[in-house]
């Protein structure tokens, strides 16, 4: 899946996500369970928002994504976020945002130059994954760069969500930079959702839209398979919240945190 047309529009489809609440939220969570952290992981990092606002507030972040376009966009609003829209700064503004480093690597091929302190995985990336074994390496890899008392923070899609608001259900998004149609196809057996996007793109010079598409799964992990995920990585789960909080999670919750926690050797 290489997400390179929705890598163009993916930002203004997210533009609803609170990126600095959610980096905020991931702080106050990794300082609870491992509070000198520094070196910090953004898994599947997308077009790098949440890697700069986490940067800002003091990591050492290294992003990491399949996808070379989203990479690319991640790379240009690092450049925007040092040196300005036009580049009217010829100083780069924080130093934390100029250390990011980006690296196009799959989750399950994940290599790290170093360990690390904590890791995040926003925005349901584990539920793009719809091959159980793949999870499984996603997870072994996080765990071994982690290092002792390093936390793994991430979150999912519910069951729910899958089945009760994504669903067979069509969305549309009317956004000024693109108009989009959003399909889904929902299969019970495995709570997986078939997602096919129409992204229809204005051109005023010839007053003519150009059509282009996406087609990609989610997958829903039940809490019996994540936590399997997790204890067969080697980590220890250590909490369960409902969405950006510290509430517990209900019936009707569609995106759950899991937090798991590398464990600390006895001498």
């Amino acid at each position: 899946m290489s997400y390179n047309t929705f890598a163009n529009f993916y930002d203004g489809l997210t533009g609803n996500v609170d990126y600095p609440r959610r980096a905020a939220y991931f702080d106050s969570v990794i300082k609870k369970y491992n509070p000198d952290a520094s070196i910090l992981l953004d898994l599947a990092c997308g077009t790098g928002t949440l890697s700069i606002e986490l940067a800002k507030l003091g990591y050492d972040v290294v992003g990491t994504d399949a996808s070379a376009q989203m990479l690319s966009e991640a790379m240009q609003k690092k450049a925007c976020a040092l040196y300005g829209e036009n580049f009217e700064r010829e100083e780069p503004s924080d130093p934390q945002i100029e250390k990011i480093l980006f690296l196009c690597q799959p989750m399950e091929e994940l290599d790290m130059y170093g360990t690390i302190d904590a890791a995040v995985c926003a925005l349901d990336s584990i539920n793009h994954v719809t091959d159980e074994k793949t999870v499984q390496k996603i997870f072994d890899r996080v765990s071994l760069f982690l290092n002792p008392g390093a936390v793994f923070v991430f979150d999912v899609n519910s069951v729910y969500k899958h089945r009760e608001v994504l669903g067979n259900n069509v969305f549309v998004f009317d956004r000024d930079e693109v108009y989009c149609v959003w399909q889904n196809s929902y299969q019970e057996e495995n709570f997986q959702v078939q997602m096919d996007l129409d992204f229809f793109e204005y051109d005023e010079s010839t007053d003519t839209y150009t059509r282009t598409s996406e087609s990609f799964c989610e997958r829903a992990y039940t809490d019996e398979q994540v936590r399997e995920f997790i204890q067969k990585s080697g980590l220890n789960l250590v909490a369960v919240y409902a969405e950006d909080s510290f509430d517990p999670v209900q019936e009707d919750t569609q995106r759950i945190i899991y937090i798991a926690q590398k464990p600390v050797q006895k001498k």
